[in-house]
């Protein structure tokens, strides 16, 4: 007696199709998995048993073999519970096999029979729809995520006993009606607002042109001078997410199980704030079955490193790789997974170990020494991938009793998004997609200087000793600068801005 269903395996962030054939034959009772079983498909066969009992099937005396096509991709995860199910009780004729092979089928079983939900549904639902199966049978709290994807029927089950009444004919499991659109349609809510600042209008300009060109910001100053809170404020000025970002974005956190209880589609730019405890493989993405780190749960939003210094060096430097490239690759013995990585950095950190260096109000109680061993925590080489270092002073008194609003979330956000319109327009024939992203040859064709501001750039290169990958991203600032004022050529002004968020260049932090 053979029977076959189909499932799904998740692999990085890709799902792939799996066959669960399950055959039972006349000999010693014994339940066997075989095709490359994690710990977690192998203890199925208890969970298996009990639900098929339980909701009142009988399970089989005989020698049961499952078998998971194709046998060279690691299957783990507690999704293959409902198949291997199905595939029993259709193997043993509870109900004829024709029709279930047009559904993949997931869930995890619990020992009543009920079905729990499982991660990268949305993933599944995709590779379902790719190959062309009339449609998914999914858990019913996964049912949302799942119709997320147009062009397929998702039906959601409670338990094991509605999906055999289902194949008997008994009842009808109701698609849900697919949500994706719908959804994106809804505009972001957001908790903080920039308007929420008070004073700090040099360092709310330069998250503006760090949004309106996807550049990396370093903020440093004193503690309890607002770097953390106007870096919380950064995705609220970011452009909107696209429906294509969006489901990347939902796919990640599917995967890992982040997805908020009834959350379908994640439709705002996330914004990651790991501690500075947080190991390599927390940030970058590890483990025995490679799983996505901090660096791709920021995926197409922002990654907020506080207290910079205070991270272990070795995990800072596995952070150069991935701004470079925008995905990451975890290798392992058996497979190697590559995780998209697509953020952009800020981060802040005190200009000394007590933090009081340049305040005013406090006297800094350090010694040079430990300043410098302070400073040298962050490499030249991470530090050259920031585009931006900006000063955060303390605030003044009479600024933080001062009644006057500053310009909100939704007005910035509205000068980002027409300045990223503009570079969409620019790079539209190119794999660039913001400023931050121009390689030589961009810079050289977009970014050409008239006589007046190459002698301003001298001027800096000479004064500041500026290396050339500092040339460089001043360029893309002021490039950036341009675009959020509409202009076609790079002024002195534009220039002048953007060196002047290069003066820590002076100073070996």
């Amino acid at each position: 007696m053979l029977a076959k269903v189909f499932s799904s395996a998740v692999i990085g962030i890709d799902a792939h199709l799996v066959e669960v054939e399950v055959d039972i034959a006349f000999g010693l009772p014994t339940f066997t998995t075989v095709g490359l079983p994690e710990a977690s498909v192998k203890e199925s066969k208890e969970r298996v048993k009990a639900a098929i009992v339980n909701s009142g099937y009988t399970f089989p005396d005989d020698r049961i073999i499952v078998n998971l096509a194709p046998a060279d991709i690691k299957k783990s995860g507690t999704g293959f519970d409902l198949p291997m199910a199905l595939g029993i009780l259709a193997a043993t004729r509870v109900f004829p096999k024709q029709g279930m092979d047009s559904y993949l089928i997931l869930g995890e079983l619990s020992l009543d029979g009920r079905v729990k939900p499982v991660p990268g549904s949305l993933s599944m639902a995709m590779t379902a729809a790719a190959v062309g199966l009339k449609g998914i049978i999914v858990p019913f709290e996964n049912r949302q995520e799942a119709s997320v994807v147009a062009n397929i029927q998702v039906l959601p089950a409670k338990t094991l006993s509605e999906v055999v009444d289902f194949f008997q004919g008994r009842t009808h499991l109701a698609p849900e009606k697919p949500r994706g659109r719908i959804l994106f349609s809804k505009p972001p809510v957001y908790k903080e607002d920039f308007a929420e600042v008070k004073g700090q209008a040099h360092v709310k300009r330069a998250l503006k042109v760090a949004a309106a060109g996807g550049h990396n910001l370093l903020m440093i100053g004193p503690p309890g001078s607002g770097k953390t809170m106007l870096a919380r404020r950064l995705a609220t000025i970011l452009p909107p997410l696209e429906f294509k970002e969006a489901i990347e974005t939902t796919r990640i956190y599917s995967i890992v199980g982040l997805l908020n209880r009834g959350e379908a589609l994640i439709c705002h730019r996330p914004f990651r704030s790991p501690h500075h405890t947080i190991s390599d493989a927390g940030l970058i993405g590890g483990g025995h079955i490679p799983k996505p780190g901090e660096v791709s749960l920021a995926h197409n939003g922002v990654l907020f490193l506080d207290e910079l210094p205070e991270f272990k060096k070795h995990v800072l430097e596995v952070l150069r790789q991935p701004m470079e490239d925008q995905q990451v690759t975890i290798s392992r013995a058996m497979t190697s997974l590559t995780y998209p990585a697509r953020f952009q950095l800020i981060s802040a950190c005190n200009s000394c170990p007590c933090g009081y260096l340049d305040d005013v109000r406090k006297r800094c109680t350090c010694t040079p020494m430990q300043i410098q061993n302070y400073r040298s925590r962050i490499s030249g080489p991470l530090m050259d991938r920031i585009d931006l270092h900006v000063e955060v002073p303390a605030v003044e008194f009479r600024k933080l009793v001062d009644d006057q609003k500053g310009e909100t979330s939704a007005a910035i956000r509205d000068e980002v998004t027409a300045a990223r319109e503009l570079q969409a327009r620019r790079f539209a024939k190119t794999a660039v997609l913001s400023n931050s992203q121009m390689r030589v040859r961009h810079i050289e064709k977009f970014c050409k200087l008239r006589r007046e501001g190459i002698a301003l750039l001298e001027t800096a290169n000479r004064q500041l000793g500026l290396s050339a990958r500092a040339h460089n991203r001043i360029l893309k600032v002021a490039r950036t600068i341009a675009d959020l004022e509409k202009s076609a050529d790079i002024t002195p002004p534009h220039i002048a801005e953007a060196i002047q968020y290069r003066t820590l260049d002076r100073i070996s932090l």
